[in-house]
């Protein structure tokens, strides 16, 4: 095989420019791990800024030579041709119309996105007409119109829920809220099961809607968890729900919170001297033990265990301040903290155990691999983990984490970050492989410019918020779907859009629903103003009267560092409002029998 390429290929460079050559029309672009192209400008070359959504094309064409100067950021596309050094480019990306701004620390950027993505969802899952869940279909396609599938699944409706509640919370749009508000109600009553004899509340994996006939299905029918009930669908059917209840008070919605948790602790958590969350049931039994299981027969892994504290349970602390939730947390993290590591065999954590810790590598598809995002999302929590509890050890290892996986699982020549690599090398190799291809997933974006952002904003570490702003960028220059609106599933390794088929063509499925794009644009949002760029930000309530206890209503946004944010200003149905404590970041609602619209201003300190 020759060790020289013998012919031309397309490929994108992402890196910082060092120099520009007006004569020879050619700049010098540095990639994030140091290494330096020549490239020249073609004939019909073009440029544009990163766009969000329902923003006007922002053309930098007739300006793009002007803007190369040294230390910008962008993304060059263009060709590599055998008998050239010289990389030829025919498309830039900037990251801003500045030298140094990157559009999306402006600081209405996140609350632009996640209205349109709303509204994407609103519009694909109902039309324009009312928001009636008998007609959510967990499949859209690329252009977010249903298909033919009759199934809901419960994890994708909640993780819509979430994605409303949010977009609630960020932007006031009271279409949201209904929305998010509607589908929580479906839930309880299509897809919740009280068990009265213990007390507990179970989901249902989901039901087939055809007509007025619905076929309620118990156990899961995905692949990876067929006949059993798995943790993590349990864990995600709580996320809309209690984003909803940040917003409403609700109180049903705790009881089912409540009764969900019973669930975990009676049944998913180890009681033994192990410890732990067990990621699997028998559906008739509930007994993670049981023979039927097969393969999850008393296993543990990153969902069971790392899954709570994203998808619901900071969320719950938040808006409670009860301790036993931070309780939890805490035990759920200091369970990663102590058997997740594996640094002396990989860089990567491992995330599949059985019952005693020792390491799973013949589990299903992933056998000895590692999960890129899955790291950084452990990362991304720890920090949150750190300024709720201020454990050294929370820090030290998401440092560690965040220090390691830049050079094992980012693209340093195109930006991104991949899916799934085996998690050792060969003999003679130096680059971990890749276990199905080399695309970059929306999802594992999220984890990592959450992970960096957090980082930065907490430690001031101008390594990971270069980090954050790499990754950043490459989410929202390549994984907006500008023309038909949502987020692209995947893309390839240099940006373009994935689109051969399958789940990873669509905007919803078993895998994609109204959550990690929201989620992102949510706590970019936070972590960036709050943290970062120091603006305020404002967030939105609508409580039920009587619905919080004492009737109090807390508005922090995320668990961050003490002291770092407090409440500036407050309206209540457009009224300047007083009665709130800014540094425990508390509104003492006022009684009545109305439901109000509360918008509380938050300021970094």
């Amino acid at each position: 095989m020759s060790s020289t390429t013998s012919f031309s290929f397309s490929d994108l460079i992402a890196g910082y420019v060092t120099s520009f050559n007006e004569s020879e029309d050619t700049f010098g672009l540095k990639t994030s791990d140091g290494r330096e192209f020549l490239v020249k400008l073609s004939a019909m070359a073009y440029a544009k800024i990163i766009q969000n959504f329902e923003e006007g094309y922002p053309d930098a064409t007739g300006s793009m030579r002007s803007m190369l100067l040294p230390g910008r950021y962008l993304f060059a596309y263009g060709i590599f041709y055998p008998d050239s050094q010289i990389f030829d480019a025919k498309n830039l990306v900037f990251v801003g119309f500045k030298q140094n701004e990157y559009v999306f620390e402006k600081q209405d950027w996140w609350v632009k996105q996640i209205n349109a993505l709303g509204k994407f969802y609103l519009k694909a899952q109902f039309g324009e007409g009312d928001y009636d869940y008998r007609r959510y279909r967990t499949d859209l396609n690329l252009s977010g119109m249903q298909t033919n599938s009759f199934r809901q699944e419960t994890d994708t409706i909640s993780r819509l829920v979430y994605g409303f509640a949010t977009a609630f919370m960020m932007t006031g749009n009271d279409s949201f809220l209904k929305a998010a508000e509607r589908g929580t109600e479906y839930l309880r009553e299509h897809m919740r099961f009280v068990d009265l004899d213990e007390d507990i509340v179970y989901w249902y994996h989901g039901i087939d809607v055809q007509g007025d006939r619905e076929t309620k299905i118990f156990a899961s029918e995905f692949g990876d968890d067929y006949y059993a009930i798995p943790a993590y669908e349990q864990i995600y059917a709580l996320a809309g729900p209690v984003q909803t209840y940040r917003c409403t008070g609700d109180p049903r919605i705790m009881e089912d919170t409540e009764k969900t948790i019973k669930l975990f602790d009676k049944f998913f958590l180890d009681k033994s001297e192990y410890g732990g969350y067990f990621s699997h049931l028998d559906p008739l039994t509930l007994d993670p033990r049981s023979d039927t299981l097969g393969d999850n027969k008393a296993k543990k892994n990153w969902n069971s265990v790392g899954d709570h504290a994203p998808a619901y349970l900071i969320n719950l602390w938040l808006v409670t301040g009860k301790q036993e939730y931070a309780e939890m947390i805490e035990y759920t993290f200091d369970t990663i903290e102590k058997y997740f590591p594996d640094y002396e065999n990989s860089p990567f954590v491992q995330e599949r155990f059985y019952e005693d810790w020792s390491h799973d590598k013949t589990w299903g598809w992933q056998q000895n691999r590692a999960v890129v995002g899955h790291n950084l999302k452990i990362a991304w929590n720890l920090m949150r983990m750190q300024s709720l509890k201020g454990k050294e050890k929370y820090s030290s290892l998401a440092q560690k984490i965040a220090n390691l996986m830049p050079d094992v699982g980012s693209d340093q020549q195109r930006g991104g970050w991949y899916d799934v690599l085996e998690r050792s090398l060969a003999e003679g190799e130096t680059q971990y492989r890749f276990v199905w291809h080399d695309r970059k997933a929306w999802w594992q974006q999220e984890q990592s410019i959450l992970a960096y952002l957090i980082l930065s904003g907490t430690l001031t570490n101008k390594e990971y918020h270069r980090l954050a702003r790499e990754a950043a960028a490459f989410y929202n220059a390549w994984f907006l779907d500008l023309e038909d609106g949502g987020v692209y599933f995947n893309v390839l390794a240099n940006g373009i859009p994935y689109l051969s088929g399958g789940n990873e063509r669509g905007k919803g499925s078993h895998s994609m629903s109204g959550y990690h794009s929201f989620e992102l644009c949510y706590l970019a949002a936070v972590y960036t103003n709050l943290l970062i760029t120091k603006q305020p930000m404002d967030f939105y309530f609508k409580p039920i009267p009587g619905g919080f206890p004492d009737n109090i209503l807390r508005v922090a946004p995320d668990i961050l560092p003490k002291g770092s944010v407090k409440i500036g200003k407050c309206e209540i149905d457009g009224e300047p409002y007083t009665n709130f404590d800014a540094d425990e970041l508390t509104v003492n609602l006022p009684k009545t029998h109305e439901r109000i619209k509360i918008k509380v201003q938050i300021l970094p300190n």
